[in-house]
C-alpha cells in the first residue's frame, strides 16, 4: 500500500517541478506519462512491465505518441544486439567456458590470499569489460561464494568488492553494459573510440577502487589470506595431488567463438570501410554472427538456447522504456531541458561534463542505470543540435552512470542479481546502509578520479 502511496506522490511531484521549466499542459501529461513508467520501474520492479505497456498504452491514446514514432523509439537495433549477445554468453556459460577460465586463472596464483584478491577482481573487472556485467556477476558471485564457503569466510565485503569491480569494468567497453550499447548506438561511437577513450579511465578508477578497497576491507582481505594459507600447509602436508583443470573440447571451441566476435567488434570500423557500410553496421553484424555460430554449434538445443538464455522480460521492458523516452523528444521537452542546462552552464563545456557525470551518476544511484542513460542521451542530443560539442558528454553520462551505480544496492542490475545470488543460496544479506558506506568511501572517489580525467582530455575530444 505504501509503495502505490509513494508511485502516486513521484509522479505528482515529478509533474509539479516539471512546471517549473515553462512547459506546456501537453508537455506536462507527458511527463506524467513517463513518470507513471519511471516510477513504476522503482516502486515496482517485479511488476516493471506492467507498468511499462500501461504507460507506452497512454501516451498512445492521449495522442503523445503515434506508433510510427513508437517504433523509431523502441531501440529496435540495441535490442537486437543484447540478443544476439545474450545468445553468445548463454553458449559460453553452457559449454563451461567461464568457469574453467575462473579456475585456471586462480591456479595461478596459487593459494595467495593478497593475490586472490586482486585477481577477483581483476577478472571481475575484464569480464564485465568481454562479455558484459550481468553475466560477469553471474559466474564471478558464483566464484566467490563457492570460495568463502569452502573457508567460512563472510561473503559480504567479497561481494560488494566484485560488485564493484564489475560495474567500473563493464564501461570499459561497448559491450560491457547495456548503457554502452545505448551510448554507442545513438552517438555513432564505435569500439575502437571506447577503447581509445573510455578504457585508460576505466583502467584508472579500477586501480582507484582496488587501492581504496585494500584499505576499506583489509581487514576481510587479511583473513582471505589466512585461510588460503592454512589449506596450503594442510594440502602440502596431506601430499595431495591437484585436480586436472584442462579445457574440455567444447569449452575450448566456445572460446574461439568468443575470441572471433571480439575482433569481429574490435575491427568492425575497418570492415564497414572496406564494405562501404554505415557506421556501426557491423557492431551489431559482428553480434548476429557469433549467434549465428553459437546456434549453429548448439544443433539440438538451439531452440532450448534461445528460449531459455534470452532475458525476454527485461529486452520487452527496454522496448517500451526507450518508446516512452521517445515521447519527451518527440513533445520537444528534451529540448526545453537541454536548453535550461545550457543557460545554467553557459555553454561552458567542462561544466557541462561536470553537470552530466554527477546529475546522471545521482540519477543512477536511486533508480537502474540503463533507466538513468535512457533519460541522459536525448537530452544530449539536443544540445548537439544546438551546435555544442558533446563528444565528452557521452563519456560523462558513461562514467556517471557505471560507477556511481555503486553506491546504492539498486544503482545496477549487477548489484541486485550478486545480492539475490547470495541471498538464494542463504549464505547472507545486505542491508541499504552497509553497501551505501562502501559507495561513499570507493565510488564516489573513483568518480572523482573518472571526472578529473575527462576534464583532462576535454580539448582533445572536441571534434
Amino acid at each position: 500500500m505504501l509503495n502505490i502511496i509513494y508511485y502516486v506522490i513521484g509522479i505528482i511531484i515529478t509533474v509539479w517541478a516539471s512546471s517549473f521549466l515553462g512547459l506546456t499542459a501537453k508537455q506536462l501529461i507527458a511527463i506524467g506519462g513517463f513518470s507513471s513508467i519511471f516510477f513504476g520501474a522503482i516502486f515496482f520492479w517485479r511488476q516493471r512491465l506492467v507498468f511499462a505497456f500501461f504507460g507506452v498504452a497512454m501516451l498512445l491514446m492521449l495522442g503523445l505518441l503515434d506508433v510510427p514514432h513508437v517504433i523509431e523509439f523502441a531501440g529496435i537495433d540495441i535490442v537486437l544486439f543484447l540478443i544476439a549477445m545474450m545468445i553468445v554468453v548463454g553458449f559460453l556459460e553452457e559449454k563451461g567456458f567461464f568457469e574453467h577460465l575462473v579456475n585456471k586463472l586462480i591456479k595461478l596464483v596459487g593459494m595467495n590470499g593478497h593475490l586472490l584478491f586482486i585477481l577477483l577482481m581483476t577478472l571481475s573487472f575484464l569480464s564485465a569489460a568481454l562479455v558484459d556485467e550481468v553475466t560477469s556477476i553471474l559466474f564471478m558471485s558464483a566464484a566467490v561464494l563457492n570460495l568463502t564457503s569452502r573457508y567460512k569466510l563472510n561473503p559480504v565485503p567479497f561481494i560488494i568488492m566484485i560488485v564493484f569491480a564489475t560495474n567500473v569494468g563493464s564501461s570499459a567497453t561497448v559491450i560491457g553494459n547495456p548503457v554502452g550499447v545505448i551510448i554507442a548506438l545513438r552517438s555513432g561511437l564505435g569500439f575502437m573510440e571506447f577503447l581509445r577513450w573510455a578504457a585508460p579511465v576505466s583502467l584508472v578508477a579500477f586501480a582507484v577502487t582496488v587501492g581504496l578497497f585494500y584499505i576499506y576491507y583489509s581487514k576481510y582481505i587479511s583473513q582471505f589470506n589466512k585461510a588460503f594459507r592454512s589449506h596450503k600447509e594442510e594440502v602440502a602436508a596431506r601430499n595431495i595431488v591437484p585436480e586436472n583443470t584442462a579445457m574440455p573440447k567444447d569449452a575450448v571451441l566456445a572460446g574461439l567463438l568468443f575470441g572471433c566476435i571480439i575482433l569481429g567488434l574490435v575491427f568492425h570500423a575497418g570492415i564497414e570501410h572496406f564494405f562501404n557500410l554505415e557506421k556501426n553496421t557491423m557492431l551489431l553484424g559482428s553480434a548476429l554472427l557469433g549467434a549465428t555460430g553459437a546456434l549453429a554449434l548448439s544443433k539440438e538445443e538451439a531452440r532450448n538456447l534461445v528460449e531459455k538464455r534470452i532475458d525476454w522480460w527485461t529486452l520487452a521492458f527496454f522496448l517500451f522504456l526507450f518508446a516512452s523516452v521517445g515521447t519527451l523528444s518527440y513533445q520537444g521537452i528534451t529540448g526545453v531541458v537541454a536548453d535550461k542546462i545550457m543557460k545554467i552552464s553557459g555553454n561552458n563545456l567542462p561544466m557541462l561534463v561536470g553537470i552530466f557525470v554527477w546529475a546522471s551518476g545521482a540519477l543512477t544511484s536511486v533508480i537502474d542505470n540503463v533507466l538513468a542513460v535512457s533519460t541522459f542521451v536525448p537530452i544530449v542530443k539536443d544540445i548537439a543540435s544546438a551546435g555544442v560539442p558533446v563528444f565528452p558528454l557521452w563519456w560523462a553520462i558513461l562514467f556517471g552512470s557505471t560507477i556511481l551505480g555503486n553506491l546504492t544496492i539498486i544503482g545496477s542490475t549487477a548489484n541486485m542479481v550478486a545480492v539475490g545470488v547470495m541471498e538464494r543460496r542463504k549464505l547472507g544479506h545486505i542491508n541499504f546502509m552497509e553497501w551505501l558506506k562502501a559507495g561513499v568511501v570507493v565510488a564516489i572517489p573513483s568518480l572523482v578520479v573518472a571526472h578529473l580525467l575527462i576534464l583532462a582530455q576535454v580539448k582533445w575530444m572536441i571534434k
